[in-house]
């Protein structure tokens, strides 16, 4: 499978979401250089959205890069998952680390485990260029006019549940579905106003069991 054909899910989220970013940035008053450079250097997703009215508060940059290791802390697990498969030269290893977002992390984690290193490096240097190249169309159209983009917000929803399909496709078991289902359902349950937050905690405890008790001769298995 090629690359372009891996990521172009991707596109279909990040191309709007990043116009999305670019468009707001400069309507907060920013430059649209200063949004495409964030893409670059920053390239933060969700951490970028929430920098918008940080930056248009005056608030410092000290407080801004906490937030935003704050938000993205959770890269660090998946950056662990690929410790064994990421490419092993030094810049290529690096480039990966940095452009691990949620999106490509879900792309990863489908590709057959003898997919070549610099393949990987590929996936993660288009997803960024669609971010980017959204990024730029909307800093270029908040420049030029106030347009409405309500709606394009569910492009993320619509994107996750791409990837979750595809997830599901390639899936070695079952079981990592419904334990998010059921912890979710019961997070839900027990506290609405912070489900998501006690979902995942609960889906990494079940799961740091799974590994834990997995067979020893099947290093394959996975939670």
């Amino acid at each position: 499978m090629s690359v372009l054909t891996l990521t172009s899910p991707v596109a279909m989220g990040y191309i709007p979401l990043g116009t999305v970013f670019g468009f707001l940035f400069v309507q907060a008053g920013g430059e649209g250089w200063l949004a495409v450079l964030a893409s670059l250097l920053v390239y933060a997703g969700a951490a970028q959205y929430m920098m918008i009215p940080m930056l248009a508060a005056g608030l410092p940059v000290t407080a801004i890069a906490l937030a935003t290791f704050i938000v993205n802390l959770r890269h660090v697990f998946y950056g662990l998952s690929l410790l064994d498969k990421l490419p092993q030269g030094k810049w290529l290893r690096r480039y990966c680390v940095f452009g691990l977002t949620d999106e490509t992390y879900s792309v990863l984690t489908t590709l057959p485990p003898q997919t070549p290193a610099r393949q990987m490096a590929l996936v993660s240097g288009l997803n960024q260029c669609w971010w980017v190249l959204g990024t730029t169309m909307g800093a270029w159209l908040g420049s030029q006019a106030q347009i409405s983009l309500v709606g394009l917000d569910f492009a993320l929803a619509s994107l996750f549940a791409v990837l979750a399909v595809e997830q599901w496709r390639s899936r070695l078991s079952s079981a990592p579905l419904w334990v998010a289902l059921v912890s979710y359902a019961l997070a839900w349950w027990l506290v609405p106003q912070h489900a998501l937050v006690i979902a995942i905690a609960l889906s990494m405890a079940v799961g740091g069991v799974w590994v834990r008790h997995a067979p020893a001769q099947n290093p394959e298995v996975q939670p």
